[in-house]
């Protein structure tokens, strides 16, 4: 049995020009990724290189190194934190006498551990075969088995089935449509919504930014909240109701991370059509974080990959401010530094949250209308009506009528004027009658 894992992060030479990030934090990044797989990581090293070595990435001299620490550690597993073609795993394996994966293989491992609906494990299969077919790989398992992941690890239990391009291609088919299926329960369950209907505020972020901390702290739910990367990886939705009484609807996105394959954007687009279809999009960003700058880039990258456009309302929510200095979390509590749509918090000790919940509020009723109803006392339906759909900002009993003021969304105007025909009075046509 191997000793844990040996994490080689590929830093080019050409990369600081492209990527503003450091080469230290991206083999941090690698060393959790790994860890979210529950391996331990007994080495990690960044492997600079020059220029791409078609047959194995690196450079003969780093490869000889590395083969030399590997002898003498005999890890488990050796995670090359870079994108190798299925030529170039095979000669590292060869070289090294272990088992190689590439950063591609690691996050669909984690993907294959996490998924827990029917929904997500489709997907990160789907997402998994698409990967292999590309790479005419030996074999690939099924989900359904107790580990999780999909074997790159290895284990007990696990059942290996030899397959080639025909057995893959007929389950990518299958698995498609058994997808279709599911997107049209999505769709029903988004018709169901609008009947209601409630604006839905999407929480997206880098992986880590403390998204699935502050879902729970907003709204009591028991989302998975634990400081790994990729700890939510199926959506979750729940109702949130702000300071006066406006209702939306709040769901909580899978991390996004920098080079996120794109099998898994492709697979998830239906698991993240929540935010194409939200109405405010509030993106978390860890702000102690030292590269938070960067995996913002890497965020609104993927946002405008799913199509998420350009002009959609967004909040920044710059969260983890407990671990900052106390003078800087104070002043970014007060506003300093910061943009007008964003706004400090932290999801652990509930620092900012009133000003986050008054943010959410005034972002999802600035265009509200300001209305008039008058009802019966004994119109009880018709009041709980009223509760259920709008926000009730004054109320004043009189002679047995109950005199409401409202403010409704413009999309619900015409059906408040079903519900109440003749009785709705709009604020500015009352000024313009006296």
């Amino acid at each position: 049995m191997g000793n844990g894992a040996f994490v080689i992060h590929v830093e080019p030479r050409t990369r600081a020009e492209k990527y503003p990030r450091d080469a230290q934090e991206r083999l941090a990044e690698a060393v959790g990724l790994t860890l979210a797989i529950g391996m331990p990581v007994t080495r990690a090293i960044v492997a600079p290189l020059a220029r791409p070595v078609p047959a194995t990435l690196l450079g003969s001299g780093k490869v000889a190194e590395i083969g030399i620490e590997a002898r003498d550690a005999q890890p488990e597993i050796i995670i090359v934190n870079a994108q190798l073609s299925p030529v170039q795993q095979r000669n590292l394996e060869k070289e090294w006498s272990a088992k190689v994966l590439d950063r591609t293989a690691l996050i669909l491992e984690i993907f294959g551990q996490r998924a827990a609906t029917r929904e997500g494990r489709l997907q990160v299969e789907l997402a998994h075969l698409t990967w292999q077919r590309s790479r005419l790989v030996r074999s690939w398992t099924h989900l359904e088995r107790q580990r999780g992941g999909f074997g790159f690890l290895g284990g007990p239990g696990e059942t290996q089935i030899e397959s080639d391009r025909r057995l893959i291609g007929e389950r990518i088919v299958k698995i498609k449509k058994e997808l279709e299926g599911v997107k049209r329960t999505r769709a029903l369950g988004r018709q169901a919504r609008r009947r209601v209907p409630y604006p839905i505020i999407a929480l997206v972020g880098y992986t880590n930014a403390g998204k699935s901390t502050l879902f729970n702290l907003l709204t009591d739910a028991q989302v998975v909240a634990k400081d790994l990367l990729f700890a939510t990886l199926d959506p979750t939705m729940r109702g949130l109701k702000l300071p006066h009484g406006t209702r939306v609807i709040l769901s909580d996105t899978v991390g996004f991370i920098a080079d996120l394959p794109t099998e898994l954007v492709a697979a998830f687009r239906a698991t993240l059509e929540e935010v194409l279809e939200a109405d405010l999009i509030a993106h978390v960003r860890d702000a102690a974080h030292d590269e938070t700058e960067a995996q913002k880039g890497d965020v609104l990258k993927v946002l405008a990959a799913l199509g998420v456009p350009a002009d959609r309302p967004v909040i920044e929510v710059f969260n983890k401010i407990d671990l900052l200095p106390k003078d800087v979390a104070a002043e970014l509590l007060a506003g300093d530094h910061l943009d007008q749509d964003a706004v400090a918090v932290s999801a652990l000790t509930g620092a900012g949250i009133g000003e986050l919940l008054a943010r959410f509020e005034s972002k999802m009723t600035r265009d509200n209308i300001e209305l008039s109803l008058s009802l019966d006392v004994s119109d009880g339906a018709g009041l709980a009506w009223v509760y259920r759909h709008a926000e009730v900002t004054g109320r004043r009993e009189r002679a047995g009528k109950i005199a409401l003021k409202l403010r409704i969304r413009p999309q619900d105007m015409a059906r408040m004027e079903s519900q109440f025909p003749g009785k709705i009075k709009q604020k500015q046509k009352a000024v313009e009658q006296g």
